[in-house]
């Protein structure tokens, strides 16, 4: 129901007119609503009504018996105020547009926060509906059209420490240097300034206070790579949130080039280099206290030095194999081949396609106290105590094949390779395998089949890899469906259409209904939450075998491959489409086509 007409215009939501609209409304269990109003009828805290509610943990009388947290009862409150609800998305807010909206004093006394800043119109959020003086101040000043809309209360408190003091922070770093209107390019123009104007220096307060937001906004966002760009006019930070690039800020040209040297500081790197890449790595802690490793990486573009910053959570290392994705049949192939003593497995797949979680997911279940683990990788994707971790360093002549041959004196029982590059690597860690050990390593090839191809071309004899090569896994990453907002529905001819061009020329049983995304507060509107694997898992069994030879037909090797048991990438992913997992679309942008079979499987 809206809010009464006889209510005053002006005041504060009470807690007893609060729990009086939930239970008049139904949207409460009343015999409890009613025993805590009572215990709570002197209540005159600070904290708004609707966090002291959501505390109380009750559950809607009305199906599906929701949960009452504070989303929710921020949803009920701009229905039963007639304003609209918003969800404060940081993603989606122009900091710089809105701070300038009004002073953080200001919306720190009306409780309120700009959202949203367009040339005719300012969203302003709000969780006290009642109170609206602040609407005739501030709309001639303003001279804009303003949008009310309701939001979580804690959000609103949250964002506007948070929005105010990055954009001081910002403005703070500008005026320290006295660059504004300067047309600075590069920090070697800013220090030559300083000299003059003050500089603005990396470890600069408002510089170190921007950076230090940076990484606990990008923890808590769920992002796995920080992408500090460089462009003509301004700087972008950017996300990579469940495989996809998301703009979070722009930030001034000095400023972004302040932040790059204060990272590349933290990450023992050389600030004066500009010229070169280069490589370093940073450990900080995520809100909750969790230990987190960085690997940066510079590049040097046309408008100054591009940083990424890959985030690694121990966390995903200690996941079960079906939380990666595999199922029971794929987690019993893939650890029937990596429980033998001796050989070579391979993972194949593109950049960015999990293959060093598999890999170092399997070793850590592999490194008991009565083996010897060794790796090889370049670089170092992260530092991991269970293993002996070695990084390839070319400048100095330690390249794989040199690291292979002396990880061999070093008694291993298990080694991993980073990377087949070549065909000297490829024969030491053949060898390495011949040799009583099992070599884990990495090919990038679109599928398993032709990682055994690619092999040949390198130069291996076909008879090593028949007496050493245990299987080979090609492996996709795809996103979730967020398991909050995805709904069933029934294929439509357009999705008929779809599920028999992802399967094909397999024949495979369409399912009865398939999930679609929708998009909640959970997931960000995105409907996705996650990613997963999809694999295709080739063991090297008699069979297959007998076909590696110097003239091996990639299509036959496929075929008999099929015919022992190997299901495609595609097949993968259309499992995974039919047990709600994931979506068609999801699957056909990363696995690739079945094309050459001479016929149907």
């Amino acid at each position: 129901m809206n809010a009464k007409t006889d209510k005053p215009a002006e005041h504060r939501l009470t807690l007893q007119e609060v729990i009086d609209a939930l239970i008049e409304s139904g949207r409460v269990p009343k015999a409890e609503a009613e025993v805590f109003r009572q215990e709570r009828r002197y209540y005159r805290g600070s904290a708004h009504p609707l966090t002291v509610i959501a505390e109380q943990r009750w559950k809607s009388p009305e199906l599906p018996h929701k949960l009452l947290d504070l989303d929710t009862l921020t949803e009920w409150l701009a229905e039963w105020s007639g304003l609209p609800y918003y969800h404060i998305d940081p993603l989606k807010v122009n900091l710089s547009a809105v701070t300038d909206v009004m002073s953080s004093n200001y919306a720190t006394r009306f409780r309120i926060l700009p959202v949203e800043a367009k040339a005719t119109e300012v969203t302003i959020a709000t969780a006290e509906p009642f109170i609206r003086s602040w609407e005739t101040e501030l709309k001639p000043i303003l001279k804009k059209e303003i949008r009310l809309v309701i939001a979580n209360p804690e959000d609103i408190a949250r964002y506007q420490v948070e929005f105010y003091n990055m954009a001081k922070s910002i403005k703070g770093a500008m005026k320290r240097g006295d660059v504004a209107g300067t047309g600075i390019s590069n920090f070697e123009q800013l220090v030559e300034l300083g000299k003059t104007k003050g500089t603005l220096d990396a470890n600069d307060q408002h510089v170190v206070r921007i950076v230090d937001w940076l990484w606990q906004y990008a923890f808590e966002q769920r992002a796995s790579d920080i992408h500090i760009e460089p462009r003509r006019d301004m700087g972008l930070v950017r996300f990579r949130i469940d495989g996809v690039l998301h703009q979070v800020y722009q930030i001034p040209t000095p400023v972004l080039n302040a932040m790059t040297s204060r990272i590349k500081i933290l990450g023992r790197m050389d600030v004066v280099e500009k010229r070169r890449p280069q490589d370093g790595r940073i450990k900080t802690r995520s809100p909750d206290g969790q230990e987190i490793e960085l690997r940066l990486s510079t590049l040097p573009t046309a408008f100054g030095e591009k940083l990424v910053m890959r985030i690694f959570d121990p966390e995903v290392l200690v996941r079960d194999f079906a939380d990666l994705g595999f199922s029971t049949e794929d987690a019993e192939r893939w650890q029937s081949m990596t429980t033998k003593p001796n050989g070579i497995i391979l993972v194949t797949g593109p950049t960015g396609s999990g293959k060093t979680t598999t890999l170092y997911s399997t070793l850590k279940q592999l490194a008991t106290n009565e083996v010897n683990v060794c790796t090889l990788e370049d670089p170092i994707e992260m530092i991991e105590p269970a293993f002996n971790q070695v990084q390839v360093v070319a400048d100095i002549g330690m390249d794989f094949a040199t690291g292979i041959r002396a990880l061999m004196r070093q008694d291993p029982d298990i080694i991993m390779v980073g990377e087949i590059r070549d065909i000297e690597t490829a024969e030491m860690a053949i060898q390495a395998a011949l040799t009583g050990h099992l070599v884990l390593s990495t090919l990038h090839t679109n599928d398993a089949p032709t990682a055994i191809t690619r092999l040949l071309d390198l130069g291996v004899p076909p008879y090593l890899l028949q007496s050493t090569v245990l299987g080979v896994m090609a492996q996709r990453l795809v996103r979730t469906l967020c398991p909050h907002c995805k709904q069933p529905g029934g294929l439509r001819a357009e999705d008929e259409t779809m599920w028999q061009g992802l399967v094909a020329p397999w024949k495979s049983k369409k399912p009865e209904q398939i999930y679609h995304p929708v998009g909640c507060l959970e997931c960000r509107m995105t409907g996705y939450m996650g990613r997963v694997g999809i694999y295709e898992i080739m063991p090297m069994v008699t069979e297959l075998k007998s076909m590696v030879t110097a003239h091996t037909d990639l299509v036959q090797l496929r075929e008999r491959a099929f015919k022992t048991g190997m299901q495609p990438l595609r097949i993968s992913g259309a499992r995974k489409v039919a047990a709600g997992l994931t979506t068609m679309e999801e699957v056909l942008k990363v696995a690739p086509p079945l094309q050459e079979l001479s016929k149907p499987v």
